[in-house]
């Protein structure tokens, strides 16, 4: 296993710790039950990412461990500020709050990100026709956006990890990369699919 992998590794374990221990009404959801559909979607996003930002995010998880914070609770919950904001009024206390510094940064990744969705659902369609509404203007009860998502995990990422993180996507974007098309790609290869196209053109024959 090489240094990218034993880090994705130790991600994945805390995480899958900490979303297991994410309180839901009704007992936990049958998601948190699933380690391999856990392990595809993160996994895959973590492929796209630089051992750097991998390295400080494996650091935040463990600084967040020892503080007694679980990051994927906060990660829900503030995304409830979008779709259910009567609830999240009651929670928000709660939850660190984001700095200035942190909100810009987490601005600038959005802005490249939507980008990046928005070649691959006009390039994929049939990938993507199930996926989550690209903006946070589409939320509702139920219904979480990829942008709501993205900010409300980026909001529990440390200064440093946001800061390596954007330096690793506008170095992908100055070469021409679609970071997102590198999780993508992976998400598709742990389903049997060898490409994005072949993916595309396979589920568009079965609709």
């Amino acid at each position: 296993m090489g240094a990218k992998e034993l880090l994705i590794y130790g991600i994945l374990e805390r995480e899958w710790k900490m979303f297991q221990a994410v309180p839901n009404a009704g007992g936990k959801a049958p998601c948190q039950e699933d380690f391999d559909t856990f392990r595809i979607m993160r996994s895959s996003q973590a492929a796209g990412w630089s051992e750097a930002a991998l390295e400080s995010y494996l650091d935040d998880l463990t600084e967040a461990e020892s503080a007694g914070r679980n990051l994927l609770t906060e990660k829900y919950a503030r995304m409830m500020q979008s779709t259910w904001p009567a609830e999240y009024a009651h929670i928000e206390h709660l939850l660190p709050p984001v700095s200035p510094g942190a909100a810009d940064l987490i601005n600038q990744i959005v802005g490249v990100v939507l980008k990046w969705e928005k070649e691959l659902l006009e390039k994929y369609p049939y990938v993507l026709q199930k996926g989550r509404p690209l903006s946070s203007e589409e939320d509702s009860p139920g219904i979480t956006s990829l942008e709501t998502y993205l900010r409300g995990e980026l909001a529990t990422y440390s200064v440093r990890t946001l800061g390596l993180y954007l330096a690793h996507i506008m170095e992908q974007q100055s070469e021409g990369t679609n970071g997102s098309a590198i999780t993508l790609a992976h998400t598709m290869k742990h389903y049997g699919f060898d490409s994005l196209e072949e993916a595309n053109d396979k589920l568009e024959a079965r609709s």
